[in-house]
């Protein structure tokens, strides 16, 4: 780790901190706050997907919908109208609409190869997100002047990373750059995240192998044929099998890797001081 010690990380004159975790446990939050704070440049993964890697995707998707449309193919053939997507760090919709739900598609599914190939270009824009990283630490300070970061990154991270590989080309570049801390969830946090999810399903992105398996047993346990999938009932079926994969892959992850911090204590931080601090103690119970 760059910092092996809270001595290390106090007298650090530049910090560099990659948060990873379930979404919906504070990584957002305590990015948005530091970077409010003036002294720390936020690097959203997800954020640089949507605009750098995913953005004619999304684009193009939209113009296919309004295509089908005569009033709008006609303005879009005489390009007297421009269609993008409006993403921002607050506002990563575009992004998980693209991605879709498998299922139906007289119920706004998407049908299975071609989630599957989304899926796919999802996978390659987040490892070539996250191996930006670097770049804008140094463009952050050359550029902007910022003498800290934080990268916060997606839920799916775990996913790309080979855990049981402690030359995982992803993960010993990131290390390399930065202190990678594991926000972890209880048990309680995992069982709001599935009421949360259960009231508003959104599009998630699998490890293929994951999705694979998930897809044939849905369909053998539903009896049901891909063509009558419910893509809502589909996704909350498999979000705690989602989460139950993962969290053991970001432990895996914080174990090799990096530090783990109990997602109650991000919820404490009201300041960069306090999240500053938040890192030594757990340094120095590390140690």
């Amino acid at each position: 780790m760059i910092y092996e010690t809270a001595d290390d990380w106090r007298n650090a004159p530049n910090k560099h901190i990659l948060l990873f975790g379930m979404s919906g446990l504070g990584k957002t939050y305590v990015s948005n706050l530091l970077r409010d704070q003036g002294e720390w440049f936020h690097y959203s993964v997800d954020y640089r997907i949507g605009t750098r890697y995913m953005g004619e995707y999304i684009a193009d998707n939209a113009k296919a919908e309004a295509m089908k449309v005569p009033f709008l193919r006609e303005l879009l053939m005489s390009d007297s109208i421009y269609i993008g997507s409006n993403i921002t760090f607050e506002n990563l919709s575009p992004v998980a609409s693209y991605l879709g739900k498998p299922g139906d598609p007289n119920k706004g599914g998407v049908p299975i190869d071609e989630y599957r190939r989304r899926q796919d270009q999802f996978r390659r824009a987040e490892i070539d997100a996250l191996m930006d990283t670097s770049y804008f630490i140094r463009r952050a300070q050359s550029l902007y002047g910022y003498p800290n970061f934080i990268c916060d990154t997606g839920g799916s991270i775990c996913e790309w990373v080979d855990p049981e590989d402690a030359n995982d080309p992803i993960m010993t570049t990131l290390s390399k750059e930065c202190l990678c801390v594991w926000i972890e969830g209880s048990d309680a946090h995992i069982d709001e995240l599935c009421r949360r999810f259960d009231k508003a399903p959104k599009p998630m992105s699998y490890q293929p192998e994951f999705l694979t398996k998930a897809w044939a047993d849905y369909l053998a346990e539903k009896s049901v044929s891909p063509d009558d999938v419910n893509p809502d009932d589909f996704i909350r079926w498999t979000y705690r099998k989602a989460l139950d994969h993962r969290q053991p892959r970001y432990r895996a992850m914080a174990n090799r890797w990096g530090i783990t911090v109990k997602a109650e204590d991000i919820y404490a931080v009201r300041s960069a001081e306090d999240f500053q601090e938040l890192i030594a103690r757990t340094l120095e119970a590390r140690a």
